[in-house]
């Protein structure tokens, strides 16, 4: 049980672990800051905090966990803001899709207490951001990657631990570098993909008409197309090196397709189509996850 929850955030992500948290019993105060009051204000009205706070320092007074649930590009000012108040004896996590940026702003900004912050990537989410849309469901039969570095402090990433699989999140640890490539590959690159995909359309004297002629399949693979643009925006640049470089794969990729399609070379068309199907649906049987 932990007396107060820092929830530096109190969109989505923050919101939802807050409502998870509570809902499971392990904390009695939730006190939550987002830079726009609003926000905050929104959060404390629907029930997700109890408390207001005017800052981000005075949010992690007197907490003894405290999640980051803001913009990578944020986490060092974010770090740097609430320093003097952490404790060794303090949980200290975020939830950000980068890992390796994120991991060198806590380095810099926490300094001697680096160890008491636990790097933390759940594979959830949903396209429309904000506190409405918080869910005590959110993390649940999900999966979270934990990326602890040399100094991460086992007694803290054994609570971590204990903390998701409290609200029903299945944890995987793994390297911050491992999981930037890993996820450059099957989100963060898919993303880019959906974002370029809408705007070619829209970059056609018919994009109306095509839009309206749609379907399902495009439905389904622009649908990650309306995420937020600003948290994908500080993603991508955060993790640009293994962006590109998936990227340079993809291109490959296509290359080929086009090729073979140019050449009108039906068997071979049909056999990259059919490598690429029979792989998809073998990975459907495994437990396909929203990010």
């Amino acid at each position: 049980m932990f007396e107060q929850l820092a929830l530096i955030g109190c969109g989505l992500m923050g919101g939802s672990f807050a409502l998870a948290l509570r809902r499971a019993g392990l904390v009695k105060r939730i006190v939550g800051y987002s830079k726009s009051p609003s926000t905050t204000e929104r959060a404390r009205q629907l029930g997700v905090i109890d408390v207001e706070a005017p800052s981000a320092l005075l949010a992690v007074s007197g907490a003894d966990i405290v999640l980051l649930a803001v913009p990578v590009a944020a986490t060092e000012s974010t770090l740097k803001a609430i320093r003097h108040l952490v404790r060794r004896d303090m949980l200290v996590m975020d939830v950000g899709s980068t890992k390796r940026d994120v991991v060198e702003a806590a380095r810099r900004a926490l300094r001697e207490h680096v160890g008491t912050f636990v790097p933390c990537h759940p594979i959830t989410g949903k396209e429309k951001a904000g506190v409405e849309h918080a869910d005590p469901d959110l993390y649940r039969d999900r999966q979270v990657i934990i990326t602890p570095i040399e100094r991460t402090l086992v007694s803290q990433l054994q609570r971590a631990e204990q903390v998701w699989a409290a609200v029903g999140s299945r944890v995987l640890k793994m390297s911050p570098d491992a999981h930037d490539a890993a996820y450059a590959t099957v989100s963060h690159l898919p993303h880019v993909l959906a974002f370029a995909m809408m705007n070619s359309v829209l970059g056609q004297a018919q994009a109306d008409q095509f839009l309206s002629l749609a379907g399902p399949g495009f439905r389904d693979f622009t649908r990650i197309a309306a995420s937020d643009p600003a948290v994908w925006r500080d993603i991508v640049v955060a993790n640009r090196s293994e962006v590109l470089n998936q990227s340079r794969q993809f291109r490959e990729a296509l290359a080929r397709f086009e090729a073979l399609i140019e050449s009108a070379d039906a068997p071979a068309v049909e056999a990259l189509i059919r490598q690429a199907s029979e792989a998809r649906a073998r990975w459907r049987m495994g437990n396909v996850q929203e990010d």
